[in-house]
């Protein structure tokens, strides 16, 4: 989301994949644990691809057609790369891609779902569905000059350091990195809350105890550790993820977020991000999850989703970032490059190069 109104892209205006039940309650009998509450321990997969469009229901055929479409476009992007390819050019060459498609993984690595899900008997184009529209609501004016700020703050690559001509650290500083860049915090805000598909690991893991809820992500290997009936920590204590604290509703898990750090996983949202979330079992084959966003900083409303979290009898593994990883170490080196280029220059001239 760049601006007020514009229609949610890649991971809230999705039609949802892996062949994903309907949510709607089913006749099945949920498992259930010893002291009579729903059972949702287990392995869930949200993987699910993109879809656009203004209207908040497709036709069975619109749907059908759109997953037909990823389906194709995902088999042609995975491809086997040419091993003896030549390197693209300098700077990438504008096409769509990392970067730039500078280089970046082919689709073996896309694990965003083939199919559709329904709700309520229909095909949704969005995850949002208040406003109705499927759309965030507009942003605050202080969010607005803040876009417009960030815009200034990360150019392309042109050979040059040229944020030395500013004040203040750069682009290029560690610790303005992304969180997720730096394989802190999952990207996507596929930890949450609230927990969105993204474009790969979209696996969860929930383990579930009379005191306590743990839903471990793949991504990042984030972990949520919920306190069932216990109060929020004191203002004082911030967290990535905020501080979770649930309780039950006959067989709906309730969850209540606070407590977020000033960078939250949800982009664009502040310290002040509120989020609740409903877990509610609909037979034993998936999760119907639902979740309501409020932060006064960033949207002049709040706006709910929700969509459904299939059961998999896939299993969670190690989420190995870094290992291996020469990409982020290679964009800190060649900035120090850059810089000490341009200091080198500005003192031959007589500048200072800052």
């Amino acid at each position: 989301m760049r601006e007020s109104g514009l229609k949610v892209a890649v991971v809230l205006l999705a039609v949802v994949g892996l062949a994903a039940p309907a949510v709607a309650a089913g006749d099945e009998e949920v498992a259930r644990t010893s002291s009579g509450r729903p059972d949702i321990s287990g392995y869930y997969n949200v993987g699910r691809p993109r879809a656009f469009g203004d209207n908040l229901y497709l036709s069975r055929e619109e749907a059908d057609k759109i997953a037909e479409q990823e389906r194709l476009r995902l088999q042609a992007a995975g491809q086997v790369s040419d091993p003896n390819r030549e390197a693209p050019p300098e700077g990438g060459d504008g096409s769509p891609g990392a970067a730039g498609n500078v280089g970046g993984y082919n689709a073996f690595w896309i694990e965003r779902g083939t199919d559709v899900f329904e709700v309520d008997g229909k095909f949704r184009t969005s995850i949002i569905v208040d406003p109705k529209n499927g759309r965030h609501p507009p942003v605050t004016e202080a969010v607005r000059e803040r876009f417009a700020a960030r815009r200034g703050f990360f150019r392309a690559n042109t050979g040059e350091a040229w944020w030395l001509e500013r004040e203040g650290p750069g682009p290029y500083d560690d610790q303005l990195r992304p969180l997720a860049e730096r394989c802190l915090l999952g990207f996507s805000s596929t930890g949450g809350p609230p927990m969105l598909p993204a474009l790969y690991n979209n696996l969860k893991r929930i383990v579930q105890t009379e005191d306590h809820v743990m839903i471990l992500v793949e991504m990042v290997h984030d972990a949520r550790v919920v306190r069932i009936g216990g109060e929020h920590a004191p203002a004082s204590e911030r967290r990535w993820m905020g501080d979770s604290i649930g309780w039950w509703e006959g067989d709906t898990l309730v969850i209540d977020t606070t407590n977020f750090a000033d960078r939250p996983a949800l982009r664009s949202a502040t310290r002040d991000l509120h989020v609740v979330e409903r877990f509610t079992p609909m037979g034993p084959d998936h999760l119907r999850y639902e979740f309501t966003v409020e932060d006064p900083n960033v949207w002049t409303a709040p706006w709910s989703g929700e969509y459904a979290w299939p059961r998999s009898d896939a299993l969670v593994y190690e989420y190995a970032c870094h290992e291996g990883n020469y990409a982020l170490g290679n964009i800190m080196r060649g900035a120090r490059l850059l810089e000490e280029d341009a200091l080198a220059k500005a003192a031959s001239t007589g500048g200072s190069g800052e």
